[in-house]
């Protein structure tokens, strides 16, 4: 395993800008930190670039040995005080590795028969995002679709409470209402949007199938342009003096209807 000693290494300075979201865009790679999660990207065939350890972290473990007998090419050795300004971790987990964005490519205009989708409209909280996209993952969901003004799903808070369901899901990004239903009319999906003053409470409507359903922002909802271009709107019930639900709590809501019914 070769040794980085220097924060002037260029290997390093590289992971160390991906820490930001200009640099991730522009080399089309991200951080994935802690055994756990790079092992998991190593079963879904991430493409790794890069692996680090950290000096003085115990590499005997199966896991641990595993990623580094895997990967001894891309493997360096870092100094703790290096290895710690690429963590996010307040406890470092002493194994961080770059791998690839995937490239998802969506040509066909049937290529997902009767799946779901799920749409985050400009959520910004990471710990929402990520959790969305672990519960879409559970509940059988094909994709998730993002809109412009969403925080990005690569960076690494996202990443960590994806918890391995990024690497699964496909992730598709739009940049407006019209491409939105553009790509997901062409798909047979049905756009389906909350709202205060929906009729139809979402056990009543079908989101067993061919459901594009929008998650809104943490602080204002879906928004007024994609309620009117959606095709049902739907409620989520609730009693007493709340007017709404967490976002990750209302997206589980609606994603689990798809397995209940």
């Amino acid at each position: 395993m070769r040794e980085i000693t220097s924060q002037d290494n260029k290997i390093y300075k590289h992971a160390l800008s991906l820490k930001k979201k200009k640099y991730r865009d522009e080399a089309s790679e991200y951080l994935i930190e802690g055994p756990n999660l790079i092992s998991e990207a190593m079963k879904c065939g991430a493409e790794l670039k890069t692996i680090f350890i950290s000096q003085g972290f115990d590499i005997s473990s199966p896991e641990a040995g595993d990623i580094v007998s895997k990967n001894s090419d891309i493997c360096f050795m870092l100094p703790a005080r290096l290895f710690g300004s690429l963590c996010e971790t307040e406890t470092p987990q002493g194994v961080v590795g770059i791998s690839a964005k995937p490239e998802w490519r969506f040509t066909n205009d049937r290529e997902m028969p009767g799946g779901n989708f799920v749409v985050i409209d400009r959520l910004q909280d990471p710990g929402n995002i990520g959790t969305i996209l672990r519960t879409a993952d559970a509940a059988g969901f094909e994709l998730a679709v993002f809109m412009k003004g969403s925080a990005d799903p690569y960076q690494p808070k996202v990443v960590r409470a994806a918890a391995g369901s990024l690497f699964r899901i496909p992730l598709k990004f739009v940049d407006s209402t019209a491409e939105l239903e553009f790509f997901v009319h062409e798909r047979g999906k049905r756009l389906i949007a909350t709202a205060m003053d929906a009729e139809t409470a979402y056990y009543e409507c079908d989101l067993k199938k061919d459901a594009a359903i929008i998650i809104g922002n943490e602080g204002n909802g879906v928004s007024s342009e994609l309620i009117e271009a959606a095709d049902i709107k739907i409620r989520i019930p609730m009693e007493g003096s709340i007017e709404s639900l967490n976002a990750s709590v209302a997206a589980g809501i609606l994603m689990y209807e798809r397995i209940r019914k």
